[in-house]
């Protein structure tokens, strides 16, 4: 805390544009280079996210349970800086319909399950019932507070900025700012929310985002250039399967739904030979996790304009 991050580093229009080319393993410019080394260590961190705490990145895993975790998360940190107590079953329902990501009973069940599972806790001398008030679990912050630093370090490795080390020299106060602006921003974002239809297939589902995860972070970072495959280090199903708790048939439909549109093959025998993505599957991926760090980026920008400015905050963050 109050360590001098000294960094000389500004954002350039290159690595900006980096953000809007998804491209993987080509001959282009060092900015979209950076780029997707950047989505691939996302993907990555996304596994061993999971490998770590299995129960509270599954709900990050599947594209309606990670919408309601940041309309909730949004909502406390925003109650919080207002010194209220919590979250309520009824806020997250009214945020639900609000936001368009379920039904308020879809909702209600959501919050009563992270009750069960110590994803949030009862505020203590809260009324019990409908109005119970509940607040992020420490291990469940501290989760949160990974995701934000691994999201600051692909951006830091796109354009050598600091974000990363500054987010975690304060990462209690920090996140309390920039989660609120963060979650109205990726809830109401038609890039995040529905990047495509290969997209759509695996995080409609239980642990879908991680199988989508696990077929990126497999691609040959050295991938020549021009190719329209890019070939994985997968190719078994029940592996798949096995590594995220699911059922070699609720894996198998999810690939062949993917198959069927184009988006995924295998190199040779089918379930037993090496599974290749096409490009526009690695686009749609992404795409969207381009449009997610561009809104982290911001959040985090409008959180540093909340608090004092400082020479060093200029220093690492650059022109955000």
């Amino acid at each position: 805390m109050g360590t001098v991050l000294d960094f000389p580093v500004s954002r350039s229009a290159d690595a900006m544009r980096a953000v809007e080319m998804p491209t993987a393993g080509t001959d282009s410019p060092s900015g979209a280079a950076a780029f997707s080394r950047a989505i691939m260590f996302l993907a990555r961190s996304f596994i061993t996210a999971h490998g770590a705490s299995p129960r509270i990145a599954a709900l990050f895993a599947a594209q309606q349970r990670w919408l309601l975790c940041h309309a909730a998360l949004g909502n406390y940190f925003t109650a919080f800086q207002r010194a209220q107590a919590g979250l309520t079953r009824r806020d997250l329902g009214n945020l639900a319909l609000q936001y368009g990501i379920a039904s308020r009973n879809t909702a209600y069940a959501f919050f009563d399950e992270a009750l069960k599972y110590d994803i949030i806790s009862p505020v203590s001398g809260a009324r019990h019932g409908q109005s119970e008030q509940a607040a992020p679990a420490p291990a469940t912050l501290s989760m949160l507070i990974r995701w934000y630093a691994v999201h600051f370090q692909a951006l830091d490795l796109i354009d050598g900025g600091g974000r990363s080390v500054l987010f975690l020299s304060e990462p209690e106060t920090l996140l309390a700012l920039v989660e609120p602006i963060a979650a109205h921003a990726l809830l109401s974002s038609p890039e995040v929310r529905s990047p495509g239809p290969l997209y759509a297939i695996f995080t409609w589902t239980d642990a879908g985002g991680l199988l989508m995860d696990r077929l990126i972070a497999g691609i040959d970072p050295e991938m020549p250039a021009g190719r329209d495959r890019f070939l994985t280090d997968v190719s078994s199903i029940s592996y798949l399967a096995r590594s995220f708790g699911l059922s070699r048939a609720h894996t198998s439909r999810k690939l062949a739904a993917a198959e069927t549109i184009g988006g995924i093959g295998w190199s040779g025998r089918r379930g037993h030979s090496q599974i290749w993505l096409s490009r526009g599957f690695y686009g749609e991926y992404a795409r969207a996790h381009a449009r997610k760090l561009q809104i982290l980026d911001s959040a985090l920008a409008e959180a540093l304009s909340a608090l004092a400015p400082s020479p060093e905050k200029s220093m690492v963050t650059g022109d955000i």
